[in-house]
């Protein structure tokens, strides 16, 4: 490889991984065979199981449906619908624990349910979050250090496709949150807002821009998890969330990313708990924030200085824009709140619905939509907010949104599983009508049972390995089920296992402190995954990381931890310039004459039994690079 500068070296090794990232395959997800969807509109759901006694659907647009069990072939199937086209979470309960669909490889990323995702295909197209076949921005996992935490954080970033073509461009900024128990991946892989965006920048339907979607509850990430129900209704996530919004993640994207950093080019919103989050943050910092969106929320009508102040803070604001389901159980809160908005003068865009079943990701989608064409427009805000209307007069029958409402819905959860001081680790299901519940795992030799309490919880605890990071499930009468408290899933091809990972080991982001951290590009619909370590210097070494036979493109980093102990050996000056990706490496040094000089190392897991095995031999290659 011809010798340049570090900085353009630098530049190089992007572009390298960004010239491939944008070749994406249009194509859209393989057919599963335990849905079928049928050109009027009805789904047949399927689910085999020999053993099981009652088997229901719980299906979005549908609710929680009796399968029937065909005595020939043992198969549980159901047809149901028709609904429109969209995107709904799904999954099976069997004898009263709720299982994913096995086949189905699309999940919903969530701290607590685990749901599958089923698409309804619009024949003649036009859904706003297709995979078209149109120019695709780039999708970042980062890590960052957050002094308000005082832990790592974590983050999703999309970037524009003109990102990587332009380098002198920078960019106006979305700050985009997830709803309640979501995590930092729901408004990608069910919220769909890169394919959105890249559809409407396709049609010159919207502005250029970086969408960053922050981890809205950061208290999992604290030593000490407060209980949920007891945080004020208008104030999910506290200030905890906001101080690490503003003092941590947004220095992080400036410093990272090419930003036009001032209030007119930053944009805040989210769905849900994320919508309040954002209202509360935005209106607080509107030296900071010219555009707000609500999704299906409210927040605070006691913040200083902002509704007292209608002509101050109508100057400040480019875009104010509320939308609520009809038939959502937040929409008596989110009504309110926008009559007293009126009522104070200050001005805002209101939009309902009332055919996506109420408090749903098919209105978050929608939402998204809608607010995407406008944000970082002016002319185009300003009309919206010249049109907007009054909100609707109060009938007395709106449901109202209490912390007694929010208690029920989201009661104290199971922790599970639970690392304590002597060295053990314990895990917990909760399935009282159970006549046998085991703990399985890649560490042990076989599946070990488990014991039931007077509330019907099962538990084990081990006391072996602890500081590994493996996967493992419970087996519950002879069922494969996750971990429903664990919001960490293997992502495989069939069964989703729940991974266990020792906050205190050596390779837990948990336990890393303040370092710089790599760059991780995922491309779900290529099937590619590229992280490039955090070092100055020319990369001579590429690290190609094959994929087990039921393994996914995300298993080496999300399992195999493939970025942390990279991030862990810069950070220790034991690790050479490298690249690390999922993508055949010979292909592209076909294609670009950049590697010519480079040497590849193949690392597959299938030569190793263990996660644990592969981990200790990617970090011996690591070592080892010259």
């Amino acid at each position: 490889m011809k010798t340049i500068s570090n900085r353009l070296f630098g530049r190089s090794a992007r572009m390298l991984v960004a010239s491939v990232l944008m070749v994406s395959s249009v194509q859209c997800f393989a057919q599963q065979p335990s849905t079928i969807c049928h050109d009027d509109g009805t789904v047949t759901f399927q689910y085999k199981n020999e053993r099981a006694k009652e088997v229901m659907v719980d299906v979005q647009f549908a609710g929680r449906q009796k399968m029937e069990r065909d005595a020939k072939t043992g198969v549980w199937s159901v047809t149901l619908g028709p609904a429109a086209p969209d995107m709904y979470p799904y999954c099976f309960v069997v004898d009263g624990v709720s299982v994913m669909d096995s086949q189905c490889e699309q999940y919903f990323p969530n701290e607590g349910f685990k749901n599958s995702l089923l698409e309804i295909p619009n024949r003649q197209g036009g859904l706003v979050h297709d995979i078209r076949a149109v120019p695709h921005g780039s999708v970042e996992y980062v890590s960052y250090y957050s002094k308000s935490l005082g832990a790592t954080n974590h983050a999703v970033v999309y970037l524009p496709p003109s990102y990587w073509m332009n380098w002198e461009k920078k960019y106006p900024v979305f700050y985009l949150i997830s709803g309640t128990t979501d995590t930092e991946e729901v408004y990608y892989k069910v919220g769909r807002v890169n394919y959105i965006l890249d559809n409407l920048l396709a049609e010159g339907k919207a502005q250029d821009m970086i969408v960053v979607l922050p981890y809205g509850n950061p208290y999992k990430l604290l030593p000490t998890v407060p209980d949920v129900s007891k945080i004020p209704v208008t104030n999910f996530g506290g200030d905890v969330f906001s101080q690490d919004l503003v003092n941590d993640l947004m220095p992080y994207v400036g410093r990272t990313y090419r930003t036009v950093n001032d209030r007119d080019h930053r944009a805040i919103g989210g769905f849900s708990r994320g919508g309040n989050q954002g209202l509360s943050c935005g209106l607080r910092n509107l030296d900071k924030f010219s555009y707000l969106c609500s999704y299906s929320s409210f927040t605070s009508t006691d913040i200083p200085d902002v509704y007292d102040h209608a002509a101050d803070t109508n100057g400040k604001l480019h875009l104010f824009w509320l939308g609520v389901g009809t038939d959502d159980f937040l929409y008596g809160n989110a009504r309110d709140y926008m009559a007293f908005l009126d009522q104070k003068g200050i001005r805002s865009v209101k939009e309902f619905t009332n055919d996506k079943f109420g408090h749903t990701w098919m209105n978050a989608r929608y939402f998204l939509d809608k607010t995407l064409r406008l944000l970082f427009n002016a002319e185009a805000s300003e009309e919206a907010m010249r049109n907007g209307k009054p909100a609707p007069a109060r009938t007395g029958q709106e449901p109202q949104f209490t912390p007694g409402v929010m208690a029920r819905m989201f009661p104290k959860p199971i922790v599970s599983p639970e690392y304590d001081a002597q060295g053990g680790v314990t895990f917990r299901m909760k399935a009282p009508n159970a006549k046998a519940v085991a703990l399985e795992s890649e560490l042990l030799p076989q599946a070990v049972e488990m014991k039931k309490d007077k509330e019907g919880v099962w538990s084990i605890r081990l006391t072996e390995n602890v500081m590994e990071t493996f996967k493992y499930c419970f087996v519950v009468d002879g069922m494969r089920v996750a971990d429903a408290n664990n919001m960490y899933l293997s992502p495989d091809r069939g069964f989703k296992y729940s991974i266990a990972s020792n906050p205190a080991s050596r390779y837990n982001f948990m336990s890393m402190g303040e370092m710089e951290h790599g760059r991780l590009w995922y491309n779900l619909n290529a099937g590619e995954a590229w992280y490039l370590a955090p070092l100055k210097g020319l990369v001579k070494n590429f690290i190609q990381l094959v994929p087990g036979a039921d393994d996914t493109m995300e298993s080496w980093f999300k399992l195999g931890g493939a970025n942390a102990i990279a991030d862990r050996l810069a950070s220790e000056g034991k690790l050479k310039p490298c690249i690390l990706t999922t993508n055949d490496l010979k292909m592209v040094r076909e294609n670009n004459g950049t590697m010519a000089d480079c040497k590849v190392h193949t690392l597959r897991a299938s030569d190793y039994k263990t996660w644990s095995e592969r981990r200790k031999a990617l970090e011996q290659l690591l070592l080892n690079l010259k």
